[in-house]
């Protein structure tokens, strides 16, 4: 199961107590929003793409898009996100639970310039029903494989 992933993956920097598990679901911005009592945009949605190096995961505040001039400027091509059935496979973790923790180590991560207008954001961790709370250091620090911070959205 993913959450465990992302859990074991958590546990060795000490911060997998730190997991919250909402009884309802967590899978989208709205729904995460919902559970979790924030509002939408605090939602830090972690998005899978394919580039020519492999895939990779771009966290973005929850109340933005992909903007495909910005990712082209970025990434020499255009925005093409993974497959439904992709995901979990190239990943680590399924859809709804896609989170830059515990994934597979050819996946590089990037954390989008739209969150930095807030304290904490709210990434999942491997679950449909799972998040975690961390400022913009932290998420950071504990993204595996992070590649850096970029600008590739619009609202």
């Amino acid at each position: 199961m993913s959450i465990e992933r992302a859990r074991a993956y958590l546990e060795k920097f000490g911060i997998a107590d730190r997991i919250i598990e909402p009884e309802m679901s967590s899978a989208t911005v709205e729904l995460a929003a919902k559970a979790l009592g924030c509002e939408p945009a605090r939602i830090a949605k972690t998005l899978s793409f394919m580039t020519n190096e492999g895939p990779i995961l771009i966290v973005t505040a929850g109340d933005m898009k992909i903007d495909n001039k910005k990712y082209k400027a970025q990434f020499g091509l255009k925005a093409k996100m993974l497959g439904f059935d992709q995901v979990e496979e190239l990943i680590g973790h399924g859809v709804g639970g896609v989170c830059p923790f515990g994934i597979n180590d050819n996946v590089s991560t990037y954390l989008d310039k739209s969150m930095e207008r807030f304290t904490t954001v709210f990434p999942a961790a491997g679950s449909s029903n799972s998040a975690v709370e961390m400022t913009m250091q932290e998420l950071e620090k504990y993204s595996q494989n992070f590649s850096g911070w970029i600008d590739v959205c619009k609202s």
